[in-house]
């Protein structure tokens, strides 16, 4: 819990009430390796703020194959702000790559949190912004890079992550097959 209250503690001030509050609002839950957290088609009515793990976020394309976005690990929230704040069905897949433990946040409690916490919303939107910046920071520079620069900027930028994840999903990540990436990592020995 403490480590979701110092991250919020970076985007904006919290006194101790505030944070008693937020603490009381928050469930713990716990999701499997391989299991979906979200599926698209449904709203997603909660936030969650990962603690252990790591997630990935994944579609089908028009041909039926599964594409990796991106992944998510700990210390991180997790939402489809876009569903989530428009209220409609996701068009995303959200699912444990390894066993995760996170927190949520319901609709709710955010909306509770809103109406209570005079900086809540400052301090969310900070933390959306920040999350935004990191998307697009994470996905423009493939749109340039052959495989190989794709796969060594990955391990440089997220070394922890690169032997969590099974090479299919990152694969997928980086736009190739997972031959293609199994002769790049050879090469790179």
């Amino acid at each position: 819990m403490e480590i979701l209250i110092n991250y919020l503690l970076q985007f904006g001030n919290l006194n101790k009430q505030q944070i008693e509050l937020i603490k009381s609002k928050v469930v713990f839950r716990e999701t499997k390796k391989e299991v979906f957290y979200h599926e698209a088609g449904k709203i997603p009515n909660e936030i969650i703020f990962l603690t252990e793990g790591i997630m990935r976020i994944c579609y089908y394309n028009y041909k039926g194959d599964e594409i990796t976005k991106y992944f998510i690990d700990e210390n991180n929230f997790l939402a489809d702000i876009n569903s989530y704040n428009q209220e409609i069905p996701s068009t995303e897949y959200v699912q444990a790559v390894t066993d995760c433990k996170y927190i949520v946040l319901s609709k709710s409690a955010m909306k509770e949190l809103s109406a209570t916490i005079i900086e809540w919303d400052k301090i969310i939107a900070k933390i959306t912004s920040k999350g935004l910046a990191d998307k697009v920071n994470r996905i423009s520079p493939m749109m340039t890079e052959n495989a190989k620069e794709r796969y060594e900027k990955f391990i440089n930028n997220f070394p922890d992550q690169a032997n969590r994840i099974p090479l299919s999903y990152l694969a997928s990540y980086l736009g190739i097959t997972q031959s293609s990436l199994s002769r790049i990592r050879k090469g790179m020995l």
